[in-house]
């Protein structure tokens, strides 16, 4: 490794104060939206792993929520994460305590318009990306995660 990529290396906090900064930075904006009850923080970022791999959240969203502001904030989310060869997901839940799916990726979400999407039901509820095949949420995760970080 370069002189130069150790020093620049050794000036970046570590990976774990990057990524609950980013966490910290998508709930103190996502509780500001209108039909967020509530944020929580998972996987490896919840734990005290000194390198966790990834930001996992819960959002519990009201079922007439709009979800367009809220994946903006994901996306953002996700880039924050990037920028440190890292990645992020947004998980949704009803209030109910069932898993929803994930918060879209796509800046544009729409049937037809991304041949890669395997959302089961896309465009049903913009920016749900409920992808039900690939990834499930447990009940009692999503009932009962391991840190609420918001709303309050």
């Amino acid at each position: 490794m370069s002189d130069l990529r150790k020093a620049c290396l050794a000036t970046l906090p570590p990976i774990r104060a990057h990524l609950l900064t980013g966490a910290l930075l998508f709930t103190q904006a996502a509780s500001l939206l209108p039909g967020v009850e509530r944020i929580a923080l998972l996987g490896s970022l919840a734990t005290a792993k000194a390198d966790p791999k990834d930001i996992d959240l819960l959002v519990t969203v009201a079922d007439d929520a709009n979800l367009t502001q809220l994946a903006a904030l994901g996306r953002k989310l996700l880039g924050h994460a990037q920028s440190r060869n890292t990645g992020a997901d947004v998980f949704l839940a009803s209030p109910r305590g069932a898993y929803l799916g994930r918060l879209c990726p796509w800046k544009v979400c729409q049937p037809g318009v991304r041949q890669r999407c395997d959302a089961l039901h896309c465009g049903r509820r913009p920016y749900l990306h409920d992808d039900l095949k690939t990834i499930t949420l447990k009940r009692d995760l999503v009932v009962n995660p391991p840190i609420v970080s918001g709303p309050r």
